[in-house]
């Protein structure tokens, strides 16, 4: 959505191409537009690439902006990044939580301390090159409601990053490319020779870069020696049927006896549930994937094959305080429940599912099990439309 009355704009140019076009539809369009770069990151150790990523970037987004003939201001965050993204990153992974520090960069960082440098600036909105749409409308009472759809764009859909903003930033903030595919967004980029045109999309961690993820935990986690133990299928046949919500959104908890050790680690925090790679063990027919991991006692538990069936649930559960309602109108009460689209990682196809609010949790029961629910990443959930209303931090 990119207004109609002009407004002065600030675009976080990052370097890319998608803001980079998010810019120049705004110039197009009228507006008093000005970039501005925000370096969060210093440290290079443990990224692959070596050297520092922000330098580059930040010389292609001033080319940029020159390009189109917008202002370009620049502003260090790094010191608040490494307080609310990095350590929290490295908190949650500590107690065997797997985080997304996009989702956390979003709603602390772009829309939140860049969001108040821009408006001391003298900018009216922020926008940013993420693959999604926001529309509003005016409720019963006069009150401007603002929505987060997906993007048109079904492969580059970003919404997911930003399922923890709220009505505030949302009023902020501006997706101008939200309606264009890839494509469109390149051949645009193209024709306006742009220098990022042919620049590659970024990987990795917000802002950090592509990264040797043991490596990168080390600067805070110390390497510590565990067993890796192996679960067999067998193991499943005398289980009960879970009975309740709370046995059906409880993840598998195991110990050494039910299993064989097969090999060892060096620190069960630098793994995550589903993760195939990087265990370095042989010997079986199919992948092994981690099922558990047990922070207490330092054992990462693993099973053999796609289809092993430690591998999937049926249900996840949401305590009320990491419950977040991008359209609070729409929260759901206790004993209220709300057929919708589900997801529980990036990228992940939509899920069919019901949430249901209870006194003690916000339960997610799917209607078909999924695999890899991991304690730490958020569960966000979509109308049929595509509104993204809410998301939550999966406890366990």
């Amino acid at each position: 959505m990119i207004p109609e009355k002009s407004h002065k704009i600030a675009v976080g140019l990052s370097g890319g191409v998608d803001s980079s076009v998010a810019a120049l539809l705004l110039k197009r369009a009228g507006h008093d537009v000005f970039a501005l770069f925000m370096q969060n990151w210093h440290d290079t150790t443990g990224t692959l690439h070596g050297d520092c990523e922000w330098e580059e970037d930040r010389y292609v987004a001033e080319m940029v902006a020159k390009k189109i003939n917008i202002p370009f201001h620049f502003v260090d965050l790094s010191e608040i990044y490494r307080e609310r993204v990095v350590d929290y990153m490295f908190s949650e992974y500590e107690k065997g939580c797997t985080p997304n520090p996009d989702v956390l960069c979003n709603r602390e960082i772009k829309f939140d301390a860049f969001l108040k440098a821009a408006l001391d600036l003298g900018a009216d909105f922020v926008a940013t090159g993420h693959y999604c749409r926001k529309d509003e409308f005016q409720d019963g009472h006069g009150n401007t409601i603002y929505r987060i759809l997906s993007g048109k764009d079904s492969a580059k859909d970003q919404s997911y990053f930003l399922c923890q903003l709220n009505q505030h930033q949302l009023s902020r903030a501006l997706f101008p490319i939200g309606d264009l595919l890839k494509s469109e967004v390149r051949k645009l980029a193209r024709e306006a020779q742009l220098p990022s045109a042919e620049k590659k999309d970024s990987q990795g961690i917000c802002f950090v870069g592509k990264v040797d993820l043991p490596l990168f935990l080390q600067q805070k986690l110390e390497p510590k020696e565990g067993d890796v133990v192996e679960i067999f299928r067998e193991h499943y046949e005398s289980l009960n049927e879970p009975e309740s919500l709370e046995e059906f959104s409880r993840p598998f908890h195991y110990t050494p006896s039910q299993g064989k050790v097969i090999g060892h680690h060096q620190g069960a925090y630098f793994y995550t549930i589903g993760q195939r790679k990087g265990l370095n063990i042989g010997g079986h027919k199919e992948p092994l994937f981690i099922l558990s991991i047990d922070i207490d006692t330092n054992t990462i538990y693993v099973g053999e094959g796609e289809s092993h069936p430690g591998l999937y649930r049926r249900a996840l559960k949401i305590l009320p305080s990491e419950l977040h309602w991008i359209r609070p109108d729409l929260a759901l009460k206790i004993g209220e429940e709300l057929e919708c689209d589900i997801r529980i990682r990036y990228r992940q196809p939509l899920q069919k599912g019901r949430l249901i609010c209870r006194d003690e949790a916000l339960y997610i029961l799917f209607n078909e099990p999924q695999r890899g629910i991991t304690p730490g990443q958020f569960a966000v959930w979509y109308l049929p439309d595509g509104e993204m209303i809410g998301s939550g931090v999966i406890h366990e």
